[in-house]
């Protein structure tokens, strides 16, 4: 998985025909960092895939989207492309994905305790999210506004700046994110 991210990346770079010092000065992630990520040297951790799409104007799920070949109507379990971040107990699950002319897009994830996950900007300015809450302990900062949620709860929002996720030191999160 991280060599078809790698190889992706690369080929999205290539095609703007950024260097990678540009892409360094629009993502303000290091030429060094992008360097090893595009080589499939490290694992991209959350938030630097997510300063990435920002700068290609992707969300996460249309890049994971981009590394699969084929749109199939029904996305059997086994068949969902599984993304983590180990280093912060992160996992993110392409539940439904985008595809062709379907921009929705369905993600189900985990989110390890005590774990702090910043988003510079979304991707598409006014993207729409819907997070439901299904176990666990979550905050969510969006427009500066925190959100403390609990299992069962829905959060509704149109992100157009940062975002941060945060959860207590005695509690995971999980939960379904829905996007359009």
């Amino acid at each position: 998985m991280d060599r078809q991210i790698a190889r992706r990346l690369r080929d999205l770079r290539a095609e703007r025909g950024w260097s990678l010092e540009a892409l360094a000065g629009r993502s303000g992630v290091s030429r060094a960092t992008l360097s090893r990520l595009e080589n499939a040297e490290v694992s991209p951790t959350a938030s630097v895939l997510g300063r990435l799409c920002a700068v290609y104007d992707l969300t996460m799920s249309r890049l994971m989207r981009m590394v699969e070949d084929d749109f199939a109507p029904v996305v059997r379990r086994e068949a969902q492309l599984v993304w983590t971040d180990p280093s912060i107990g992160f996992h993110r699950r392409s539940v439904s994905p985008p595809a062709g002319p379907l921009a929705g897009e369905a993600l189900e994830c985990e989110i390890g305790p005590e774990t702090r996950i910043a988003y510079d900007g979304p991707p598409r300015p006014g993207l729409e999210h819907h997070l439901i809450l299904t176990e666990g302990r979550l905050e969510v900062t969006v427009e500066g506004r925190t959100h403390a949620l609990r299992p069962g709860d829905c959060l509704r929002y149109q992100l157009f700046g940062p975002s941060v996720f945060v959860t207590p030191d005695d509690s995971a999160a999980r939960y379904i994110l829905f996007m359009v």
